[in-house]
């Protein structure tokens, strides 16, 4: 972005950088596209599901932070890559750090959503 771009012109500006970083995770990461999918398929599941608006927040917005969590972890392995092919500790540590946060952010969807369905049909549904 060029140093003169203030205000509302530094907005746009930022926003097609942003879109443009989500168009290229969804061409060249599986793992974005398949979790991107599971948010439009989940979206009007949890519509049905959720029984005011914090629900609905809880159930969608799991999902939305685990693609932002896919987005850095994405750039992470992105970086380390442009540094340099030759193997490196640090650069395996960065990585599997990475991965570790999409993990563990998947575990929390994973926690929310059963929480939610347990909360709406009771244990005897499992």
């Amino acid at each position: 972005m060029k140093p003169g771009h203030r205000g509302f012109v530094r907005i746009i500006k930022a926003a097609g950088y942003s879109w443009h970083g989500i168009k290229a995770c969804y061409k060249n990461e599986a793992a974005f596209r398949q979790e991107l999918w599971l948010l439009v398929v989940l979206t009007p599941l949890s519509m049905w599901l959720s029984t005011n608006a914090a629900e609905f927040l809880l159930l969608i917005g799991s999902v939305v932070l685990l693609l932002v969590v896919e987005l850095l972890n994405t750039a992470i392995e992105m970086v380390v890559d442009r540094h340099g092919e030759e193997w490196h500790p640090l650069a395996k540590l960065a990585k599997d750090m990475g991965s570790a946060a999409v993990f563990v952010m998947m575990a929390l969807v994973g926690l929310v959503w059963l929480t939610v369905l347990i909360s709406r049909f009771g244990w005897q549904w499992f």
